[in-house]
């Protein structure tokens, strides 16, 4: 199966089902069932940002299973729409610089038993 690595707190945010969309400054044309992966890296300053939500933050496992259903290309109309739809999760749609910005919209969320492994980059694949 599919992984991404992700890193905290964003990986246990889509788990939870707080955030739709993982961002990448590349296109997939990969649809289909993809484990999450939470990255080794946090994000101090989102942690602190996401703190009232009292997650947990496992690192260096996959949590999560979704479905990548959707490959889109930010633009500013969308970036809007995102802030919109929650500032604090979509922060990062404030300082849209570069134009080859792609969400990865994921549905069909599952939390799993955490599979602690190392990460990679990209899409990578994990038997399951």
């Amino acid at each position: 199966m599919k992984v991404i690595t992700i890193k905290q707190p964003f990986a246990s945010l889509i788990a939870k089902g707080y955030k739709e969309y993982e961002f990448r400054t590349w296109r997939t044309n990969y649809r289909g069932y993809i484990l999450i992966h939470s990255g080794k890296n946090i994000d101090k300053e989102a942690i602190k940002r996401f703190k009232y939500l009292n997650l947990e933050y496992p690192l260096g496992c996959i949590i999560a299973k979704a479905k990548i259903t959707d490959c889109i290309e930010v633009d500013n109309k969308f970036a809007k729409e995102l802030l919109k739809k929650d500032s604090k999760v979509y922060k990062s749609m404030e300082k849209l610089e570069d134009s080859n910005r792609y969400a990865f919209k994921l549905e069909e969320l599952e939390e799993l038993d955490k599979i602690y492994i190392n990460g990679k980059l990209g899409l990578w694949n994990y038997d399951l």
